[in-house]
């Protein structure tokens, strides 16, 4: 099985530090998307949960279409709220981004280590490329 690595070289986090992963990694035709935050050019985009849910979700998106998957492939989502009162909003724009193709899902409310409301990863699958 070979594994393909998206972004190994190291995105850029807040403060423009160096990120020490890769932005997503192919295997057996599985994609896993690392967490995203509500990021452009490796600052926080402020805004409320339904923007930051929606950029956070679309940096999902276009590591997913660099890789050459679509929100059909997605299997799993996980994402974390940094408040529980964001539920409701996030769920709109989830079922918005996923309504014809509604993938299982964990969220929970816990601390980020970057200043956001959401973080969220990815998790891809096509048969074709297994």
């Amino acid at each position: 099985m070979t594994i393909k690595r998206y972004g190994a070289e190291g995105g850029t986090g807040t403060g423009g530090q160096k990120l020490p992963f890769s932005r997503a990694v192919e295997a057996g035709g599985w994609l896993r998307v690392s967490g995203q935050t509500p990021m452009t050019d490796g600052e926080v985009v402020e805004g409320g949960i339904v923007d930051q849910t929606r950029l956070a979700f679309d940096n999902c998106l276009a590591i997913m279409r660099e890789a050459g998957y679509g929100v059909e492939d997605v299997v799993h989502v996980t994402a974390v709220l940094t408040d529980a009162r964001y539920f409701s909003s996030f769920n709109k724009v989830f079922a918005e981004i996923f309504s014809d193709h509604p993938p299982a899902r964990i969220c929970s409310v816990q601390d980020l280590v970057v200043d956001c409301k959401v973080e969220v990863d990815v998790s891809c699958y096509r048969a074709d490329r297994a």
